[in-house]
């Protein structure tokens, strides 16, 4: 099934990447942005990467999500909890896949989570029960997300309801990534957390983009 979907903040290396991966896959993308200037160059930028083949377009965060069937939140954690503030009321009803960390600079390779327990929580905390927030793609980077290559990693998906995380878990298999239902909101502590820990390993290793695998289990499909 293809969706149309809204990319808050995706003007950066993550929202942008993501939506290289969705528009290859067929689905329609929407750039958002605090500047709709911003939005437009992005959307531009991502139409001359796919050589024309994708729906890509631009505009300001709140429009994107008003006409978005699920939304996706990029911004740094410094700017989650005013982005999502000045959003609810366009959020009501829909699917916000959360894909920010709490990275806390300089200390990124230490876990720091805020008081509601996760950025997924902080989400569902300010946008209330009608909002399925679901939180994913924290442990890929966007070096993978913007290469045509396999990508070698999985993606833990955690929060919302069941059939939300299936939503979330058919869009990261569109784009080649094994997922995994990794259960209730409050298991977003850990998918969030696994970032600070890849970007430790990234720097002790010299590498830059390390990610994980589940194993152990049988893949019956």
């Amino acid at each position: 099934m293809a969706y149309t979907i809204g990319i808050i903040g995706g003007t950066g290396r993550e929202g942008s990447g993501l939506g290289y991966r969705w528009a290859r896959a067929g689905h329609k993308i929407i750039i958002g942005s605090r500047s709709e200037a911003k939005a437009l160059a992005a959307a531009e930028e991502l139409k001359e990467r796919l050589h024309g083949e994708g729906d890509v377009s631009g505009t300001t965060n709140d429009k994107a999500v008003i006409a978005c069937d699920i939304a996706v939140l990029t911004v740094p954690f410094s700017a989650h909890r005013l982005t999502l503030e000045g959003l609810k009321e366009e959020l009501q009803g829909k699917i916000l896949i959360d894909v920010v960390v709490p990275l806390m600079p300089p200390k990124v390779t230490r876990v720091q989570m805020p008081e509601e327990g996760s950025a997924a929580q902080q989400a569902q905390a300010i946008l209330g029960e009608d909002v399925k927030v679901v939180a994913a793609f924290q442990t890929i980077s966007f070096e993978h997300l913007l290469s045509d290559e396999e990508i070698e990693c999985d993606v833990l998906v955690a929060g919302g309801n069941k059939a939300a995380r299936e939503v979330v878990i058919g869009l990261s298999e569109d784009i080649g990534l094994k997922a995994w239902d990794a259960g209730v909101i409050q298991n977003a502590v850990v998918v969030e957390g696994l970032t600070s820990i890849l970007i430790g390993l990234n720097i002790k290793h010299k590498v830059p983009s390390s990610g994980i695998r589940i194993t152990g289990i049988h893949d019956e499909t």
